[in-house]
């Protein structure tokens, strides 16, 4: 199957990068290299892009379409948490540039062995990097009721996580869940039937919990926010293009906070933390797509971009 990925906000993308042709810049999240391509294209033998993603497929992918630009690109296989620490091992000591796409791609959703889907009859996997041995089988299986509230409460936001963790444990003890057919089944089970239908399939939140929760999705954005606005040469811009609520609060509160660290109470008259702005937000109220993206790819629907860039 080829690895596509229909390239949401690009000529967003691009025009906030603000790409010089000798530029350094950063895609930690490379999947099937459709920003990157034109990240690459639009730099000369003085530029370089470097660009990670803990995916093999989408390793494979990038790798073969970026071959135009080999001379000017680096592929890393890494999860973007430890991208700057792989640049530094490189001689890199800062990008003027960097980009995270959040979403899942085109496809890991339409793979159906790689278990995302909730869409066709699959073993449960939900694994960015296959490396790792967790899957979302495990997590099914062997955490407690309790955690599984947690997971699809918090990462969820289902109003019914409660009733679902506690059908998975009661259907678990009859025999393993090893498939998203049968989870389907319980999950609708835990829904009341005139609320099945609202809010689009009545998986949607749990699986998007479970992938979050398998692949520590959020703690990794929230963990390696800071590192990489550090990472930036002065002027240099960090674009994040997030897909729920959970990611957008996450980096709209850090890009926040590093424009205004402050932490003296309101009514001191001047600042004695002495903490001091890294920069500037861009984006006051994060880019969405344009109507003519909406109507070419309904998964760009939920997109948000939000822009920092590094004081000079």
């Amino acid at each position: 199957m080829e690895f596509n990925h229909y390239s949401v906000l690009l000529e967003e993308v691009l025009d906030n990068l603000n790409i010089k042709p000798d530029g350094l810049y950063l895609d930690g999240t490379l999947g099937g290299a459709g920003h990157s391509f034109h990240i690459a294209e639009r730099l000369t033998a003085g530029g370089h892009l470097y660009g990670t993603d803990q995916d093999a497929d989408a390793i494979e992918a990038a790798t073969k379409r970026l071959q135009p630009f080999e001379d000017r690109v680096t592929v890393i296989r890494d999860n973007y948490e430890n991208a700057v620490s792989r640049l530094k091992e490189l001689g890199v000591t800062g990008v003027d540039g960097i980009l995270l796409d959040l979403g899942v791609s085109s496809y890991q959703l339409d793979n159906a062995e790689r278990g995302f889907t909730y869409k066709e009859d699959v073993p449960l996997d939900m694994r960015m990097d296959r490396r790792q041995e967790l899957t979302a089988r495990d997590i099914v299986n062997e955490y407690s009721e309790t955690e599984i509230f947690h997971i699809i409460r918090d990462f969820g936001e289902d109003k019914f996580a409660k009733n679902i963790a506690k059908h998975i444990c009661i259907e678990r003890e009859k025999s393993p869940i090893e498939t998203t057919f049968r989870l389907n089944e319980i999950i609708k089970a835990a829904i009341p039937a005139k609320m099945r239908e609202k809010g689009g399939h009545p998986s949607k939140r749990t699986y998007q919990a479970l992938r979050i929760a398998l692949n520590r999705e959020l703690d990794v954005l929230s963990g390696s926010l800071d590192g990489f606005i550090d990472f930036l040469n002065p002027g240099g811009r960090l674009c994040v293009i997030t897909f729920h609520s959970l990611e957008d609060r996450i980096a709209k509160n850090n890009f926040r906070t590093n424009e205004n660290p402050c932490t003296c109470p309101p009514d001191f008259p001047v600042c004695v933390c002495g903490k001091v702005s890294k920069g500037k937000v861009i984006t006051r109220k994060p880019i969405l797509p344009s109507g003519k993206e909406l109507s070419e790819n309904k998964r760009s629907q939920s997109a948000k971009l939000r822009v920092f860039e590094k004081a000079l």
